[in-house]
């Protein structure tokens, strides 16, 4: 229990921050994963290039649109939830920079 308290102790401004602006390696782990399924998925490409397209399409928000869909109300969703989300973490940034 002295060693956790030990390395809390030094991380104590790190874990505050996480805490403060609600943050967690959750996003980290999550990418993980898709990397480790999506290779798995792709033993059969023929060069790592295709793989690595793959990867980024996959880890990537948005969807490609089709040629006879219309992306443009799912499009102004997407963008509505960044613009909210942005706003959120600046708000928490000010009030950690504030020492609250």
């Amino acid at each position: 229990m002295v060693a956790v308290e030990k390395k809390a102790g030094r991380r104590r401004a790190d874990v505050v921050a996480a805490v403060a602006l609600g943050i967690g390696n959750g996003r980290v782990e999550s990418i993980n994963n898709k990397i480790k399924v999506t290779v798995r998925m792709g033993h059969g490409f023929r060069n790592a290039g295709n793989l690595v397209a793959l990867l980024m399409l996959r880890r990537s928000d948005g969807q490609p649109a089709l040629p006879w869909e219309d992306r443009g109300e799912e499009r102004r969703k997407v963008d509505g939830r960044r613009r909210r989300d942005g706003e959120r973490d600046g708000k928490r940034r000010r009030k950690v920079a504030r020492g609250n």
